[in-house]
């Protein structure tokens, strides 16, 4: 289990914190009006019959190092199929015994790619699922073949190591001047794209792999914000989803700041098992006052950075440093050791894991999907307002992660809010949801399953963010019943 956890959580931990951005005037390369590198593909519904054999599979696969890639061009703009197109970057790992059919993955972000994804699952995920399935990971548009780049000015060092928790005018200055520059960058670099990188585009293009491939039907596994890409591929394509299970919800519906402050109370009670465990151990270092330490760093910083490698510890780093080892309590020991460091006058190993943190997050694509999701408010003022209001009942990070998303407030491209989907004739659409994962609140899952209309509650009673394939029996077993067998849990389930 440890095992496998370690191979995933890079791929997993690219979600909502704040480790974000970007995305703006397209880069011309992306764009292409040529649409016969997979000799071309009809915009109507293939015809194949569904029993696992691929009819008509048109994409030219090479070998690669995540298995077999391909490439397809698919339009910038699905109102206008004959526009310009970008090219989406395919991977798969085929099935290793009777092929079912293409099990289609996604591990999050948005940023993650799923390229580089499908190796780790063909690893992880139960053997039955892997003998079964093609395993097909498509980088969603803005990453990959398609990637945009906002460059390095500022970098995401710069970007996160102002102060998000605003304590003078100095700091809304600093948090204020630096989001502008990096959104001016990312309008500069990929402007023209910055209105076509949205979900529901991104469900469109894993369709059209699907129609490409030559299949009837696919099935889906989501982690986090895959979940977001499973629910509009649900709520547009019905009749073409076989099964779909999604790990580690992405409400839709809510507004950005509401989905931000949840997300906050949700590395809060991330948070309070973490200390609840170190004061319970005597080996933990901040034992028997995890939090009290916690808050006795937050008051130190704000006063003063303190010393580190490669830069000082401030406001900025250890807000990130924080959040990254809740996601799974394989690290909570780092995150101990850390912050004992850093009392005693030595910051380096907080500055290590914001760093972590930021290394594995796509900075250039996080903000470019968030941003035209959601619902935003109007004006910086009103959205550092909301991250004061979030500060109430998440005083550890509700002010930081709610004011990451000032970039929204004045992103260039107008906001396409996605809706609260029902996803009216899929087949059952299992969502499992973790009692205490800090990323993607137990709550979110609840609600979604049940206003899905064929939704079915699997709930993991653990830690951490996300659980399918990380070697949690019941689980698995549960969800491999079900892809394999169409056999769903039963709604409610419980796993421990």
């Amino acid at each position: 289990m440890h095992r496998r956890r370690l191979l995933l959580l890079a791929a997993f931990l690219t979600l909502l914190l704040g480790t974000a951005a970007c995305a703006s005037e397209a880069d011309e390369s992306l764009l292409s009006a040529d649409q016969t590198r997979t000799g071309g593909r009809d915009t109507s519904p293939d015809s194949t019959e569904g029993d696992g054999n691929q009819a008509n599979d048109t994409l030219d696969w090479e070998d690669c190092s995540f298995g077999e890639c391909a490439e397809l061009d698919v339009p910038v703009d699905y109102d206008q199929p004959d526009g310009p197109t970008l090219t989406l970057s395919i991977a798969r790992a085929p099935a290793q015994g009777e092929r079912i059919g293409a099990l289609f993955v996604n591990p999050g972000g948005p940023g993650g790619t799923a390229t580089d994804f499908v190796s780790a699952m063909e690893f992880s995920l139960p053997s039955d699922i892997v003998e079964h399935f093609d395993i097909v990971g498509v980088d969603p548009r803005g990453l990959g073949s398609s990637e945009i780049d906002c460059g390095d000015n500022p970098d995401p060092q710069e970007l996160y190591g102002v102060d998000y928790t605003i304590d003078s005018p100095e700091d809304t200055t600093a948090l204020l001047d630096v989001s502008q520059e990096y959104v001016d960058a990312c309008e500069a670099a990929a402007g023209d794209l910055l209105p076509f990188l949205g979900t529901e585009n991104v469900a469109r293009d894993i369709d059209a792999v699907r129609e490409a491939m030559g299949d009837e039907q696919l099935s889906y596994l989501g982690y986090s914000y895959g979940t977001a890409i499973g629910q509009m591929l649900a709520q547009l394509f019905p009749d073409r989803i076989r099964a779909m299970v999604l790990d580690g919800v992405l409400e839709l519906g809510p507004t950005g700041v509401e989905l931000a402050t949840a997300q906050a109370a949700g590395f809060e009670t991330a948070l309070q098992s973490y200390a609840e465990a170190c004061n319970a151990d005597d080996d933990c270092p901040l034992a028997p006052d995890a939090i009290g330490a916690i808050e006795q760093l937050q008051a130190q910083v704000e006063q003063a950075p303190i010393p580190a490698d490669p830069r000082d510890l401030g406001p900025g780093e250890l807000s990130t440093g924080l959040a990254f080892p809740l996601y799974d309590p394989m690290l909570w020991s780092d995150l101990s050791e850390a912050v004992a460091n850093a009392l005693d006058g030595d910051g380096t190993d907080m500055v290590g894991l914001a760093d972590q943190y930021l290394d594995l997050a796509d900075t250039d694509i996080y903000f470019a999907v968030g941003c035209l999701d959601s619902d935003w408010p109007d004006t910086a003022d009103e959205l550092l307002a909301a991250g004061k209001a979030a500060a109430v009942e998440s005083p550890h990070f509700g002010e930081a992660i709610v004011n990451d998303y000032v970039r929204c407030a004045i992103w260039p491209a107008e906001e396409e809010p996605l809706p609260a989907v029902t996803a009216p004739g899929t087949p059952p659409i299992v969502v499992v949801s973790t009692r205490n994962d800090p990323a993607t609140p137990y709550e979110a899952g609840v609600r979604t399953a049940e206003r899905l209309e064929s939704g079915v509650l699997l709930t993991y009673e653990g830690d951490g963010h996300t659980v399918v394939g990380q070697g949690v029996e019941c689980v698995d077993d549960a969800v491999t019943s079900y892809l394999v067998d169409l056999e769903p849990p039963e709604d409610g389930t419980t796993c421990e």
